[in-house]
């Protein structure tokens, strides 16, 4: 995709503060990221913690792929940050029906000039007390259908050591690695043609966490749950923040511990 001017200046800037300090923060590993496709395509990666869009945005950087993220549009409103979200170009998600298909079509027109989005299907970050990918959301599934824009599956591990979901400071030491891992394109091949209705959409969203899953499974040399996460089995809302009960850190709770209550929800936290 060719950033205009203002974006290429502003992703610059932003790399030149924002790459040491990860480099400071953790070590990196970076697997599989021969398999980016040459031209637009959606990042599908899991989520657990609120610096993940920089660990992802970091990758893809350092592969010449400017990152263009679906983020909250409270965020574009702040001071400084809304000016960067502006100026490289990210994508405000209002949560609401026409937000959200707003939101979609300009996501789709990035894509189709060659540009990467990354999605998040889960929406938030993860309820699963065990951290893996929870049941997600049909918006990178819907987007991929209709256009058919390659989803590239992706996966970390280990930044939420570092910053642990809704922490307030970073945890440096001893140093931390985080691993990254870029999966093929998934096959949707077995979509094509029919309508996408809600069956057909759950079905094509369950295929790509299937696959985000199978990645983290990779990272973490675990087996995942049989049954993925629902946060409406247990009370909890799809979206804002989340607090284990008992979670301070980055641990891993009982997958049964207590859990607190808390449109699109394909966005950055």
């Amino acid at each position: 995709m060719k950033e205009p001017a203002k974006s290429r200046i502003t992703f610059v800037i932003v790399a030149g503060i924002v790459r040491p300090v990860m480099n400071v923060l953790m070590r990196k590993k970076w697997e599989g990221i021969e398999k980016l496709p040459a031209g637009g395509f959606i990042a599908a990666p899991n989520h657990t913690t609120e610096i993940d869009p920089l660990v992802f945005g970091h990758m893809l950087y350092n592969q010449k792929r400017m990152p263009h993220f679906l983020a909250k549009a409270g965020l574009f409103k702040v001071p400084v940050v809304g000016a960067v979200l502006r100026n490289t170009k990210q994508i405000p998600v209002e949560r609401s029906s026409s937000g959200a298909n707003r939101a979609l079509q300009i996501a789709k027109e990035v894509v189709d000039e060659g540009g990467a989005i990354i999605i998040y299907p889960e929406g938030t970050l993860t309820r699963d007390p065990e951290m893996w990918p929870m049941r997600g959301h049909t918006g990178a599934a819907r987007m991929a259908l209709e256009s058919g824009i390659p989803v590239v599956p992706m996966a970390h591990w280990g930044a939420h050591e570092v910053f642990p979901r809704y922490a307030k400071r970073f945890t440096i030491f001893p140093r931390k690695t985080s691993r990254v891992i870029v999966g093929a394109p998934v096959d949707l091949s077995a979509f094509t043609g029919r309508p996408l209705d809600k069956a057909t959409l759950s079905e094509a969203t369950n295929v790509i966490m299937d696959a985000i899953t199978e990645l983290v499974a990779t990272l973490r040399g675990e087996k995942p749950p049989a049954v993925r996460w629902d946060p409406s089995a247990h009370n909890q809302s799809t979206h804002g923040r989340f607090i284990q009960r008992g979670e301070t850190g980055p641990h891993k709770p009982l997958r049964d511990g207590g859990a607190s209550n808390e449109n699109i929800g394909d966005s950055t936290e």
